[in-house]
């Protein structure tokens, strides 16, 4: 709870610091209180941090994951957190539910508030979760820093049926040009279904070459998977970048 939520209550902060002391309330951090014998859940908590922190939801291989997509299951789970603006986890999260939060733009500003979030069916309706469209482009964002190509190319194979439309909106507003070629190398190399219809891959890149200015250049290497060289100067960065492979 936070000290926002005690005052609705009646409880102002200087009084809920004195029943922390007398051991009626359990102070996490700053501003953060929970009752005495309360047991922290992750999706109770990740309510209470979506309240606070502007488009935050469970996003990538995490959103995968609970989306029934992964090849692994992990001993402990590792939240892949996204949101809007940069943060810092609080450790009384982190140390219970291990956990990255970034906060990349992937997507413009035109892109309808909270389009490819949606809560769990069976979960709570505060925790937002990426559909698989949204979340196997944030995953290709994350290659090369968080994520391995091998493992990437693994996940979007196993891919049940992508929606087109919902898709095809996503690249429409997405301003990395990284992700918009790595979907579409993606989509040709394992020939994925489209319903029918090839998404307009030359309005995508030309809508993320808005955005960022250069070429990515793709090839197969033998034995390693597909190697990315990607070149390219950004103007929001402003500075030219050398090749970076992924």
């Amino acid at each position: 709870m936070s000290t926002a939520a005690l005052q609705a209550r009646g409880l102002s902060a200087f009084r809920a610091s004195a029943l922390a002391r007398s051991g009626w309330l359990v102070h996490l951090a700053r501003g953060v209180y929970m009752l005495p014998g309360d047991t922290l859940t992750r999706d109770g908590s990740l309510a209470f941090l979506s309240a606070q922190t502007p488009g935050l939801h469970v996003g990538s291989k995490t959103a995968l994951a609970w989306r029934g997509v992964r090849q692994t299951i992990a001993f402990r789970e590792h939240l892949q957190l996204w949101g809007d603006t940069p943060r810092r986890l609080p450790e009384w999260f982190t140390q219970r539910f291990p956990a990255g939060y970034q906060a990349t733009q992937l997507f413009d500003d035109a892109l309808p508030q909270g389009f490819g979030l949606q809560p769990l069916p069976a979960g709570d309706p505060r925790v937002l979760v990426s559909v698989p469209e949204r979340a196997m482009l944030e995953l290709l964002s994350d290659v090369g820093k968080l994520q391995s190509l091998a493992e990437a190319r693994e996940l979007v194979e196993s891919l049940p049926g992508l929606r087109e439309k919902v898709l095809d909106e996503l690249l429409t507003h997405t301003t990395r040009i990284k992700v918009v070629r790595m979907a579409a190398t993606f989509a040709a190399s394992m020939q994925l279904p489209s319903g029918g219809h090839e998404p307009d891959l030359h309005r995508h890149r030309s809508a993320a070459a808005r955005h960022c200015a250069g070429g990515l250049r793709i090839g197969p290497v033998r034995h390693e998977g597909w190697r990315f060289q990607l070149s390219y100067s950004c103007a929001a960065v402003g500075a030219a970048r050398g090749p970076r492979a992924y």
